[in-house]
């Protein structure tokens, strides 16, 4: 749409009606033949400056709203057209896996600001009272283990050796005992199974007791001594860490471990923050009450992304912008007011005040132009946004002016001055015109011409005209 500005004259008193007839006279012309001429006076009136341009009704806000998440969409709330309140959900994806997130980041940070509440209220009697405790049990494993080492180490003494070879003899009787009552047994039955069954396990009991004579016969086992003090070791680790922790609880917390405690709760703070705006991300909200104009999604589906996923209006309050060319611009300023006319409703004109002005220039095709931005009253017309509209901008009054229709103006074709024909008598004669503002047929006369004076338009002159006739 074509939106620079052009300065038009409005003209606020009505003329005189002698003023501002115009009639045609037919009259002889060279030859014989009758040449029309159309005439008017010239008067003097009051008219007004004014800057107008063209452009489009715009809301107070027009904005593609996207979704900040990936997901699909799992439900649209609202339809085209539906009006909205600030904060409504319009759409929603599927969230529950953030939502998982965002209760295990809740878990974090609880465990986190307890710890950090644990290290900044100091140890309890009952955590010294167990560290104590588990002190205790580490050093006497400590010192059993040690033990078993020892005696490992130094091999078998002569009482095990005795008490071995008991075992050995004691295993050999019953053997004897168990072989003679399974032999004194003739028939099979069940009492000789259970003979034999006496007499495997004598058996298996001598072999034992002869396994640990000889065991004990042999020495110290290297594997037995190595099992021996990796045992030791474990049972001197788990001593010194208890011990650190009870002297940790004695000591109570350091300055570092608080800092680092708070840190973590920090951390954990974030990473909830986090999962929280990426759960509410998925909701599309409206950012302001309005309209909503268009929607782009389908249930099930991504959100589009050469598209936004919805478009919403704020239509509570309506205006224009428009282009301005820089030799007019100067004279537009904030606060000034306009006048709106609608092409799709002409019997209908809406005030207007201009709200602010661009302070940089647009420059298309050498025009320098800048925006202006003027904000429609209330109305109850049935305005939309994106009807052409004009703005009309009153910038000066002109008062006492001489004025002529700009039929009657011609232009020299060789010179390009304008210049009239005026009547005196019978007679034509062309007068020279200093010319001011225009507007809609009707120009300014600033030198030339006088207040009273008759100009006559001949139609057989072959200059060019100045405008149309009217």
């Amino acid at each position: 749409m074509e939106r620079r500005t052009t300065i038009v004259i409005l003209v606020l008193v009505v003329l005189a009606a002698a003023g501002g007839v115009a009639f045609w006279r037919l009259r002889p012309g060279q030859g014989g033949q009758e040449e029309a001429v159309r005439s008017a006076v010239v008067e003097r009136g009051e008219m007004v400056v004014a800057v107008t341009a063209s452009g489009r009704i715009e809301p107070e806000a027009r904005v593609g709203l996207t979704f900040e998440t990936p997901g699909r969409v799992a439900e649209v709330l609202v339809e085209e057209g539906d009006r909205v309140e600030e904060g409504d959900v319009l759409a929603r994806l599927d969230t529950d896996q953030l939502a998982v997130q965002v209760e295990q980041a809740q878990a974090a940070l609880t465990s986190a600001e307890a710890q950090l509440a644990q290290l900044q209220a100091g140890p309890r009697a009952k955590e010294i009272e167990q560290a104590e405790a588990n002190l205790r049990s580490a050093s006497a494993q400590l010192s059993a283990a040690a033990a078993n080492r020892d005696q490992v180490a130094s091999g078998p003494t002569g009482a095990e050796i005795a008490s071995a070879r008991a075992r050995v003899a004691q295993a050999n009787t019953a053997v004897e005992i168990a072989q003679d009552a399974y032999d004194r047994i003739e028939d099979e039955g069940t009492e000789k199974e259970q003979a034999n069954y006496d007499l495997f396990t004598a058996k298996e009991e001598l072999a034992a007791a002869e396994a640990q004579l000889e065991d004990l016969l042999a020495g110290a086992d290297q594997n037995e001594l190595r099992a021996a003090e990796a045992n030791v070791a474990a049972a001197a680790a788990q001593r010194d860490a208890s011990q650190a922790r009870l002297d940790q609880l004695l000591a109570g917390s350091t300055e570092e471990d608080v800092a680092e405690a708070d840190a973590q709760v920090e951390q954990a703070q974030v990473a909830l923050a986090l999962s929280e705006l990426a759960l509410r991300n998925g909701s599309l909200r409206a950012p302001f009450s309005g309209t909503v104009s268009e929607i782009n999604l389908t249930v099930g589906e991504l959100p589009p992304t050469r598209q936004p996923p919805m478009i919403l209006v704020d239509d509570s309050a309506l205006h224009m912008t428009i282009s301005v060319d820089e030799l007019d611009i100067s004279r537009l300023e904030e606060g000034q007011t306009a006048e709106i006319s609608v092409e799709a409703l002409p019997e209908v004109t809406v005030d207007g005040t201009i709200r602010s002005i661009a302070p940089i220039a647009a420059i298309e095709s050498g025009v320098v132009t800048y925006d202006v931005w003027i904000d429609l009253a209330s109305t109850d017309a049935p305005l939309r946004t994106d009807m052409t509209a004009n703005a009309t901008v009153v910038v000066e009054q002109l008062t006492d002016v001489l004025r002529i229709p700009t039929w009657v103006v011609r232009v020299d074709r060789e010179t390009g001055q304008p210049f009239v024909e005026r009547r005196v008598g019978d007679e034509v004669e062309r007068v020279d015109v200093e010319l001011g503002a225009r507007y809609e047929g009707v120009v300014q006369v600033l030198s030339g011409l006088s207040e009273g004076d008759e100009v006559v338009r001949r139609e057989e002159n072959t200059t060019f005209d100045f405008g149309p006739p009217q």
